[in-house]
């Protein structure tokens, strides 16, 4: 791996961030808060939220086995995804490499943040190889992004093939794991010691259900966590979004059993979908999300929402011809589809 200094952008790396009043308040606990420029009225919304999220992070540390040093919050995984690009891809020199079809949010960035984007197709059965991914590098390739579980196929990346690209590239590799409690494949975070390169991505919008509350995790070595710390806006975090979290990380068993409830039913549609005459296949998944091919999928799609019924249609995605996206709902919402589905005529 290159050093870390290397990979940083130069203004990056001199960055002196932004202080806070919070920030640079230590000390015994006080009463009286009059740095901030705060309004003294309508407590408690009327302070600043803590800038580190030191709380919340306390929480998620042994949950998820790692230390508090090691995870940043920021508001959804897309924070976290646009810091990668800000810190260490200088625009209109340095590229990333990326699977394709995968998350939309990571070409976007790229484009926003004027870096070169090379997609790198997956094979017949939706999974990569870390020989065709570093074939596409050169000496400004700074990042590559793996999402795994993949959105929009489901599947999760091969093990293997993660640990070589994370042996053999010298940039960032990040692992985005939005969907990774629904998934039998242990998640990469047991190796962040391990890979001084690895960044991890999980999020509360998926298994958690806080998707309103805009809630990403990134979690790396603490010497990338500190970059990102430096140069994320300073209350990027509100104080509604960290209670509402810190409330949810107490009830854990909910959550278990919500993916328990959601796993269930995935088996239980997409074994009914695959019977039906407008399907061709159901893809394997390790999400809360299946992959189907279809007769038609855009004329489907079309009838679905005019019965009210919303699922994704993937057929202009790379790989996805005449496919749709189709998430696991409650069981009353899965049986409408079930139902609006089996009245599809095939000719």
């Amino acid at each position: 791996m290159r050093s870390l200094k290397e990979l940083t952008r130069p203004n990056i790396w001199t960055l002196k961030p932004y202080s806070s009043a919070r920030d640079e308040y230590s000390g015994a606990d006080a009463s009286v808060f009059l740095d901030a420029n705060e309004n003294p009225f309508n407590a408690p919304n009327n302070r600043y939220p803590d800038p580190l999220q030191r709380e919340l992070k306390s929480l998620i540390a042994p949950l998820k086995g790692v230390k508090e040093e090691n995870i940043f919050l920021g508001n959804g995984s897309d924070e976290a995804i646009d810091l990668i690009f800000r810190a260490f891809c200088q625009p209109g020199e340095d590229n990333v490499v990326a699977i394709e079809p995968t998350y939309g949010m990571y070409k976007v960035c790229a484009n926003v943040n004027d870096v070169e984007y090379r997609p790198m197709l997956l094979d017949v059965y939706y999974q990569m190889k870390a020989s065709a991914l570093m074939s596409a590098i050169d000496e400004y390739t700074k990042v590559m992004f793996i999402c795994s579980p993949n959105n929009p196929t489901g599947n999760s990346m091969c093990r293997k093939e993660i640990d070589s690209l994370l042996k053999r590239f010298d940039g960032l590799v990040v692992v985005d794991e939005a969907y990774i409690d629904f998934s039998d494949t242990p998640s990469l975070l047991a190796d962040l010691d391990k890979y001084p390169n690895l960044i991890v991505l999980q999020t509360f919008s998926k298994a958690w259900g806080n998707a309103a509350i805009r809630l990403g995790m990134a979690f790396a070595s603490p010497e990338i966590i500190a970059i990102f710390n430096k140069i994320k806006y300073p209350y990027n975090v509100n104080r509604l979004t960290q209670e509402e979290a810190i409330k949810c990380l107490q009830q854990p068993e909910r959550v278990k059993a919500w993916v328990n409830t959601l796993l269930e039913e995935r088996t239980r549609v997409m074994d009914e979908i695959v019977k039906l005459p407008c399907c061709i296949r159901v893809f394997p998944t390790d999400a809360n999300f299946f992959l189907v091919k279809v007769y038609e999928a855009t004329q489907i799609y079309d009838y679905l929402v005019s019965e009210g019924i919303i699922v994704r249609n993937r057929t202009n995605v790379a790989l996805c011809n005449d496919c749709l996206r189709i998430t696991i709902g409650t069981k009353e919402e899965n049986n409408a589809l079930l139902e609006a589905l089996s009245k599809i005529e095939i000719e």
